[in-house]
């Protein structure tokens, strides 16, 4: 049997006399998609920091692939194989796509380092078409690009380094139907080069066509965790607001 990507065991985290989160538990399976959901202010932003090293937790403990680690910085994430893509994507708008897929990973060639720009290109044009991300070319500015192509290419750019997660946060929020579309399928696909992917997405509607469990959380409270085809709306909307369906 394989081991979970990723196990957090009675996580707590406070700031202060703030209790942010409290006792919260969750494993993510290679290839499993696994919403966090929960209203603005329940804690799904500081967990999420948590797992790719931006905050330590207060108490409890980070397990990936069975190893007990200590995620002290997101370069430290990033070594056990987690990628993030944030709302605000961290693309350098005046770069080429090539460029920002290799953004602080260069690769390089020669005694002098210099870039190795024909195999970047390369690389990025296998990894779009792989991932069906629809660009003019390698060679396009970021900043001519649509919102779900810049979405693509983060999307694509987590999936180039990630080696076992991939951590979205509201990866559509600010995209169209269309183009909303396009991403999810993006998302989808990870499941078939086994990557856990941890969600957080206030579309209920998004979450059910993506995921395989909801995990919810209330006030920092982790409130339960539901396999996505055998719950509906009307409880996970009870879960996350406290009131009776």
């Amino acid at each position: 049997m394989t081991q979970p990507v990723l196990a957090l065991n009675n996580i707590r985290k406070s700031f202060g006399g703030v209790v942010a989160i409290e006792d919260f538990s969750l494993t993510i399976e290679p290839g499993e998609i696994v919403a966090l959901v929960g209203d603005n202010g329940a804690g799904k932003s500081t967990l999420i920091k948590i797992v790719s090293g931006v905050h330590a937790p207060t108490a409890g403990s980070i397990v990936i692939e069975g190893e007990s680690v200590a995620m002290s910085s997101a370069t430290k994430a990033r070594e056990h194989g987690i990628e993030v893509v944030y709302q605000d994507l961290a693309l350098a708008d005046q770069q080429s796509v090539y460029m920002n897929l290799f953004l602080g990973r260069e690769v390089t060639k020669g005694p002098f380092g210099q870039l190795d720009r024909k195999t970047m290109i390369a690389e990025t044009q296998r990894l779009v078409d792989e991932l069906d991300v629809r660009i003019p070319s390698p060679h396009a500015t970021i900043r001519d690009l649509s919102g779900g192509q810049r979405q693509g290419i983060a999307i694509a750019r987590a999936t180039r380094w990630a080696k076992k997660l991939i951590l979205l946060d509201e990866p559509t929020a600010a995209l169209g139907v269309a183009e909303t579309a396009k991403v999810e399928k993006i998302v989808a696909g990870l499941k078939a080069r086994n990557i856990g992917v941890l969600i957080i997405s206030h579309s209920l509607d998004q979450v059910f066509r993506l995921s395989d469990r909801i995990c919810v959380l209330r006030r920092g409270k982790q409130i339960g965790i539901r396999n996505t085809a055998d719950t509906d709306k009307n409880e996970i909307v009870s879960m996350i607001t406290g009131l009776s369906a």
